[in-house]
């Protein structure tokens, strides 16, 4: 008889979500007919209107939030050394993610823009680092959904240990 408290690997049902907390915000945005995604240290979503050939690392425009709208609970917790922070994007039935980590430098204090980088630097816009892969890491299918104008949403997604 097994034990109802357990799973079936011995490991105690609920263990991993007791010690793991899990924080998301949610932006609103679209792609643009010059999104590109060609840039090779980071990505970016805007509340701009617009989009020049020169933005390769934009994903989206006219998002609806920037992280300066962010709860100050998720920024604290994407402020820890520890966080694990997950941008997934979905539009027109195609979604990709991607993991970067958290920092106690991040400001989260933009009004216009997201960014994710590849590097540790850390700006008013940055809301993760040392991220696995930048604009030309998405999926090559979403971006031409995004080069189509395809609205999109944007789930950030961060999960720190207790």
């Amino acid at each position: 008889m097994s034990d109802p408290t357990t799973s079936g690997d011995g490991k105690r049902r609920g263990d991993t979500d007791e010690r793991e907390r899990t924080l998301e915000e949610i932006i609103h945005a679209r792609g643009h007919e010059n999104v590109s995604a060609e840039h090779a240290s980071t990505f970016e979503i805007s509340t701009d209107d617009f989009l020049t050939p020169a933005g390769d690392c934009i994903l989206a425009i006219e998002a609806d939030r920037a992280p300066a709208d962010f709860d100050p609970e998720f920024v604290a917790a994407c402020q820890r050394p520890d966080a694990t922070i997950t941008v997934t994007l979905e539009a027109d039935g195609h979604r990709d993610s991607v993991r970067g980590g958290g920092d106690p430098a991040l400001e989260f204090s933009s009004e216009r823009s997201a960014v994710g980088r590849t590097s540790e630097y850390v700006d008013e816009r940055t809301i993760a680092l040392e991220a696995e892969h930048a604009a030309e890491g998405f999926d090559r299918d979403l971006v031409e959904s995004l080069a189509a104008g395809a609205d999109v949403t944007v789930t950030i997604t961060v999960s720190v240990d207790e």
